[in-house]
């Protein structure tokens, strides 16, 4: 499917606002604080673990360090992960996709321990645990 010349020209002005807004011109992977660096136009420093951001979480130091920004200076890219990151959404602290992103929370929900759910834990199991679920079988 080939774009028009008016849905060409009003993607080139959706681009030039969000560069405005600030675009990365330098990015690096920092050893000893363990971080990805990024630099914006607008002199701000953007740093943050690469655990928190899809692709990067369990890769090597070496692999982290070979970042290419896109040419426009809205996008990350890791050749050797075969991962990128968009800097409008980093801004806004997305670090993936929407489902990558949900599956995090849901990760950090089930790990949170509060007097409340250990209460009810301990509630359940006086009762004999976990209800079985209706018609399910074995």
């Amino acid at each position: 499917m080939a774009a028009t010349e008016k849905e060409f020209t009003e993607a080139e002005t959706r681009m030039q606002a969000l560069r405005q807004a600030g675009h990365a011109v330098a990015a690096r992977y920092d050893r000893k604080a363990s971080r990805i660096v990024v630099r914006l136009s607008t002199g701000l420093e953007l740093a943050f673990p690469p655990a928190l951001a899809e692709g990067l979480a369990d890769a090597a130091p070496a692999d982290l360090a070979d970042i290419e920004i896109s040419p426009a200076g809205l996008g990350l890219h890791w050749p050797k992960l075969d991962a990128d990151l968009y800097i409008p959404a980093l801004l806004q602290g997305v670090f993936g996709s929407r489902r990558w992103m949900a599956a995090q929370l849901g990760a950090a929900g089930g790990r949170a321990r509060t007097n409340a759910k250990a209460e009810s834990s301990r509630s359940n199991g006086r009762k004999g645990g976990r209800p079985r679920r209706s018609g399910a079988t074995k």
